[in-house]
């Protein structure tokens, strides 16, 4: 019992410290994972992707994708100037890469290293089909989902040693119990819910960046229709990291008046 209750106090220590403010919603977040820790991991296993993948030069479409992601940035950049947070992104180094890959995927790590695979362009088709798939991507690593989901792994692997502490006087056979029914519960009730949480806050960010880039943020419904007839899981949502197609669809639809009001707020130079 002396050993539960002095992990649930460093359980709690560590969630009290180790916090960051959202500068797109204001919101604290978990931070137990240093920028500066992320950001080297970051970059190098972008680098060694690069390394192992054939990236596409010289063509319209490479060069549409840095079109893109420059216009993206600069929008993030006019919004958290605007908003006190100037420096939030002095240690981003941005890359805009097109990658051979029949994948229909992209994706942004944190720190700014973009990438988009050749298999997602017959479904963005448009430039602003383009956009809305960047911009999604690059605020997952501006709201810094990817330190909150470390964070989050941090906090699930002390409960689990809390658990274990406070099990174990019992006999093998329950805490086997305890410590399957945990990690079953902490991922129905916490990690997949807080996956989901992230993708929408992705697709409001994002939605808010390309219409301060200056795209039509109604161009994104599109976009997203699209993707939805090219299948996929039949999975439940509350099984899934990512919200139904339909789920995200219809909070795309609400937000864009609001996002079209605020971006009006934002010139970019």
């Amino acid at each position: 019992m002396k050993n539960y209750k002095i992990t649930l106090m460093l359980l709690l220590g560590t969630l009290m410290i180790g916090c960051a403010t959202n500068p797109f919603t204001g919101k604290k977040t978990m931070a137990l994972v240093g920028n500066n820790e992320l950001f080297t991991s970051s970059f190098q296993q972008y680098g060694e992707f690069i390394k192992e993948n054939k990236v596409v030069t010289g063509t319209a479409d490479a060069q549409l994708v840095n079109k893109v992601g420059e216009k993206i940035k600069k929008a993030a950049e006019t919004y958290l100037k605007a908003n006190g947070y100037s420096n939030y992104l002095k240690d981003y180094k941005w890359e805009y890469k097109l990658v051979q890959d029949k994948a229909a995927n992209a994706w942004c790590m944190p720190g700014g290293k973009i990438v988009v695979y050749t298999g997602i362009l017959p479904i963005t088709k448009t430039e602003s089909g383009l956009a809305t798939v960047m911009g999604h991507e690059v605020a997952h690593a501006l709201a810094n989902h990817g330190q909150q989901r470390m964070s989050a792994n941090v906090v699930q692997q002390l409960g689990a040693a809390g658990l274990s502490a406070a099990t174990a006087n019992s006999s093998a056979q329950t805490q086997e119990l305890a410590m399957a029914a945990y990690g079953g519960g902490s991922n129905l009730i916490g990690v997949l819910p807080f996956s989901r949480k992230h993708e929408t806050e992705a697709d409001d960010i994002g939605l808010l960046l390309m219409a301060i880039a200056g795209y039509n943020p109604s161009d994104a419904v599109s976009f997203w229709e699209r993707m939805a007839k090219q299948g996929g899981s039949s999975q439940p949502e509350f099984l899934s990291t990512h919200p139904s197609n339909t789920t995200r669809i219809n909070n795309l639809k609400e937000q864009i008046p609001i996002v079209k009001r605020d971006a009006a707020k934002y010139k970019m130079k």
